[in-house]
């Protein structure tokens, strides 16, 4: 949320609908194992590692001292907000009965399972000061397939140890080896990669990607760039599914043409840097960060955002920008001032934007008319300042789904139809030079592997998600995506784990997602295909008063090596590397000159 005046600290939205952890201490009595029973845990020593589990911001790792058997054994550190979760998803039989155990010492430890369809279950045990062990028991439901089995601590209490973890129950039938992919299809390409996506295939644990013949790439989405390429130069790709019993043929081959070279087939994202710095400038109100002329801008930041142009009224369209006043931000420059000093950012290669929204700009074009008039007064207002495009930072109740509006790729909702029409009206007058930009909050993104709008079956929060089809129908026009992975909830990853703000390990499993593409609300034949790199920059708080999630220095490094470099990724595993990434955005330009330029200094030393 881009705030203006107010530094309160509300609920997220995204924490409105994630579930809570509900733990519980009986202790079940194991039942006797029948002689189909198999052993289903993968790793449950930890001899090789922490390999098959997936532990809660980087917290667990392997130890070969103490154990309990073996040579290794898992060691968690809570921290903070986060008591330490280490998981792994078990695929077992419907209605069945399982026994789950394990060795566990040290602070409190819990030992439990997760989507059993019927009773979830846990167990604990409070600062055991040697080897002790845990059993439970569940019975898994008439259509449950899998489970989650986890190990956690308690916050602010010391580390945890916890070795020969065990479930016991009826194993799955032999896995089929999978079909072989079908839709391969490919993005706009840039002049030196390709994004390719295809139909998800029942039983496919990942995907191969192969270019002339070759090896290219392995993915666990139905997404993948293929990058490195030369430009103007034909390629062809073929992609096959592969699980535990082997692989599929490869695909019909797919023809795909890069962009000639100086074109990164993303509109004007081929003018900007390799790797840009975006920062919103409070340039019509003040808060505690202080006002900063256009002038003094740093030249560290590449596309500066003018926050905000708000409307007349919620559903007007009727946008309006006008500096801040005098008597609000002492040292205010002149309009003449401000558009001199933004010809003048543009003559040094920056890009200055309108940005419409914001936390109190609500914007909702329910109507023909209203988006009419959004087109013609964010027209008026670029036409005015001379701007180089728009920046799209709707919140709150901005973007809604209507009940029935189930599908991304083909909206119905009048507010978003709008939205993507007056967008492409705006790309249309202005042509391929027109930068666009979106930045929305997770809860409109991310959230949307999970729930989408109010659902199948209503009920749900008809936000969440909402920013998905405006997204994917603009696409191709799309300069950047910066998410605002602030002011956030828990979100569930790719790894079906969930992540919370403040480190790496949040920008990487959300980024991540953008990168790789995902299917919306968990249905496989609805996936929001990936984005090119040079389309994604990561958004962050500038500092710890500009809003909740501000990540260290440290930790905005480490994001950036796993992200681009497949270092420092801790325990989230990316499902490729993208060394084109775009670069970073922060609220704001205020906050950071606030901060001693802190952030900004941070990208200039690890992009030079």
């Amino acid at each position: 949320m881009h705030r203006r005046r107010s530094l309160s600290r509300g609920r997220s939205l995204a924490a409105s609908l994630a579930a809570a952890l509900t733990v519980g201490g009986l202790l079940a009595l194991s039942p006797t194992a029948s002689a189909a029973d198999a052993e289903l845990v993968a790793n449950g020593g930890f001899e090789s590692g922490t390999s098959g589990w997936s532990c809660s911001a980087g917290s667990g790792a392997a130890v070969t001292t103490p154990t309990h058997g073996g040579s290794s054994a898992l060691k968690a550190v809570p921290a903070g907000n986060d008591n330490a979760r280490c998981a792994q998803t078990v695929r077992v039989k419907p209605d069945s009965a399982y026994t789950l155990s394990g060795w566990v010492r040290g602070g409190y430890v819990y030992l439990g399972a997760a989507g059993t369809g019927t009773t979830d279950v846990s167990t604990w045990t409070a600062s055991a000061g040697d080897w002790q062990k845990l059993t439970t028991s569940f019975r898994t439901g008439p259509s449950t397939t899998s489970v989650e089995i986890y190990t956690h601590g308690w916050y602010g209490t010391p580390a945890y140890y916890a070795d020969d973890l065990s479930l016991v129950g009826p194993g799955t039938d032999p896995v089929a080896v999978p079909a072989t992919p079908g839709g391969l299809r490919a993005a706009t390409p840039t002049a030196t990669s390709a994004t390719l996506t295809w139909n998800a295939v029942p039983g496919a644990s990942e995907y191969r990607v192969y270019q002339g013949g070759t090896k290219a790439a392995t993915v666990t989405g139905t997404s993948a760039t293929v990058s490195g390429l030369s430009p103007a130069t034909a390629y062809s790709f073929q992609v096959s599914a592969a699980n535990a019993s082997g692989e599929s043929a490869k695909s019909a081959a797919l023809k795909v043409t890069t962009a000639a070279g100086g074109d990164n087939g993303g509109g004007t994202s081929g003018q900007l840097p390799a790797h840009a710095l975006v920062g919103y400038l409070h340039a019509s109100f003040a808060n505690g960060s202080g006002y900063t002329r256009m002038a003094d801008v740093p030249d560290s930041w590449d596309v500066i955002d003018l926050a905000f142009g708000e409307p007349t009224s919620v559903t007007s369209g009727d946008i309006r920008f006008s500096l801040c006043p005098a008597s609000e931000c002492p040292g205010v420059e002149t309009p003449a001032e401000f558009k001199a000093a933004i010809k003048a950012k543009q003559a040094a290669g920056k890009k200055v934007l309108i940005s419409i929204g914001g936390q109190n700009g609500q914007v909702q074009l329910t109507t023909a008319a209203a988006r009419d008039t959004f087109v013609s007064s964010v027209s008026k207002i670029i036409d005015e300042y001379g701007l180089d495009g728009l920046d799209i930072d709707f919140e709150g109740h901005s973007l809604s789904l209507n009940t029935g509006d189930t599908d991304f790729r083909n909206p119905t909702t009048p507010a978003i139809v709008n939205l993507i029409s007056a967008v492409k009206s705006l790309k249309a007058k202005y042509g391929k030079d027109f930068v666009l930009t979106m930045a929305p909050e997770t809860f409109f993104v991310q959230l949307g592997y999970q729930y989408y709008g109010s659902g199948l079956w209503g009920g749900q929060d008809p936000r969440a998600g909402a920013y998905l089809p405006v997204i994917h129908a603009l696409r191709d026009d799309l300069t950047l995506l910066h998410v605002q992975d602030y002011n956030s909830g828990s979100i569930m990853g790719l790894d079906n784990q969930y992540h919370s703000m403040g480190g790496a390990d949040f920008h990487i499993a959300m980024t991540d997602m953008l990168l790789t593409g995902f299917p919306v609300a968990g249905d496989t034949s609805r996936v929001f295909p990936a984005l090119r790199p040079d389309q994604v920059a990561i958004g962050m708080p500038a500092s710890t008063q500009a809003g909740n999630g501000w990540t260290a220095p440290g930790e905005v490094t480490k994001t950036l090596n796993c992200l681009t470099k497949k270092t420092d990724c801790g325990s989230y595993q990316t499902h490729g590397t993208w060394p084109a990434l775009r670069g970073l955005m922060t609220w704001s330009i205020n906050w950071d000159r606030f901060n001693g330029g802190e952030f900004s200094k941070t990208f200039d030393n690890y992009f030079g």
